[in-house]
């Protein structure tokens, strides 16, 4: 990939973690997690596996 497919690959991947923190946020703030507790837990691990895709473009698109 090049440089700026990665940046691309970032961008939508910090459109993800955003919309997927401000979900967990509204998920807290109305009680929600506590009674949709696999809800919460798919948020929260999407949320895991986008921070990590979007560092290993981060490196690819430094090292390269």
């Amino acid at each position: 990939m090049t440089a700026d497919e990665h940046k691309r690959v970032i961008d939508e991947l910090q459109a993800l973690i955003d919309d997927t923190l401000q979900t967990l946020k509204r998920f807290e703030a109305t009680g929600i997690n506590e009674e949709m507790t696999e809800d919460y837990e798919k948020l929260l691990d999407i949320l895991d596996s986008a921070v990590k895709q979007q560092r290993e473009h981060t490196q690819l698109m430094l090292s390269g």
